[in-house]
């Protein structure tokens, strides 16, 4: 392994160094991990923090999840279930990172997310509100590398921009890794399920997925499409095609997929007004 990556994974893997995470999550953490825990004690832990809990049912009432109705943190973990709730909690200050760097981004994950919403309620798949949350952080590599390699993030970009490379093969040339590798990185450092962390970390690659290739190719089109349509921006200047592993995993056809983009396009102009709320709200918030 290169020094490089292996520099940058120990970084990742070193929580210390990550952004500030709220001080309950901790507490939620050992919680969550205990069976003999309730859903109601852990939703007293992360109310206890109000900005943290005002920001989780935000997301929760947004249209990557579309209930609308989640008013307590209860409420939401029972709706969403508890690894939601953790992934958001734990994601909570990066996703203010990109709200405020990188709205560009964090549309684009907001849009992904939705999309992969769309595409499992389509297919009929189990635990919806987890792919969605896997298509919210499939993309929070990008910001742990914008973080902690500011140097090499210049050339990623001038790369990206003079030399028509795409975002990933990038990275890789410059850190031997790539933002999909370091998403991996950071959910396992969360302890989060293999069923968010393998979605993140194989969104680029579908045939690196073992035990989730379902939720990965979800994921991976999610992506694709959300790209396609214009909406956000991931770094990237052109779009490459959906992998055919995942075409043949979610067993799709052209009429299935113009369903699900005539869905996915009504829903990206709610996404896009819910992006503008959040927004708003942080600046009054300021």
């Amino acid at each position: 392994m290169d020094d490089r990556r292996s520099e940058l994974k120990k970084i990742i893997m070193d929580t210390k160094t990550l952004p500030t995470l709220p001080g309950v999550i901790n507490r939620l953490n050992a919680l969550s991990n205990d069976e003999r825990s309730s859903v109601q004690e852990m939703a007293r832990i992360v109310s206890t923090d109000q900005v943290l809990s005002a920001r989780i049912l935000r997301l929760a009432n947004s249209p990557s999840y579309g209930f609308y109705r989640v008013s307590t943190i209860s409420n939401a973990m029972i709706l969403l279930g508890v690894n939601v709730v953790k992934s958001l909690a734990l994601s909570s200050s990066i996703f203010e990172i990109m709200e405020k760097n990188s709205v560009g981004l964090w549309e684009h994950s907001l849009g992904t997310a939705t999309a992969a919403n769309i595409i499992a309620k389509k297919l009929s798949l189990p635990e919806v509100e987890e792919i969605a949350t896997a298509g919210l952080l499939h993309d929070i590599g990008k910001v742990i590398i914008s973080l902690k390699c500011a140097e090499q993030i210049r050339e990623i970009r001038r790369m990206v921009q003079q030399d028509n490379m795409y975002i990933s093969d990038a990275e890789r040339k410059v850190l031997d890794t790539d933002h999909a590798e370091v998403g991996g990185w950071l959910a396992k450092s969360w302890y989060l399920p293999d069923k968010l962390s393998e979605p993140i970390a194989c969104h680029h690659n579908v045939a690196a997925s073992e035990d989730h290739r379902i939720k990965t190719s979800v994921v991976h089109l999610a992506d694709v499409l959300v790209k396609a349509s214009g909406f956000g921006h991931s770094g990237d200047h052109f779009v490459l095609p959906v992998q055919p592993l995942a075409w043949e995993t979610l067993k799709m056809d052209e009429k299935l997929l113009g369903e699900i983009v005539l869905d996915l396009e009504d829903k990206l102009v709610e996404v896009k007004n819910f992006s503008i709320e959040m927004q708003g709200s942080n600046d009054a918030e300021a």
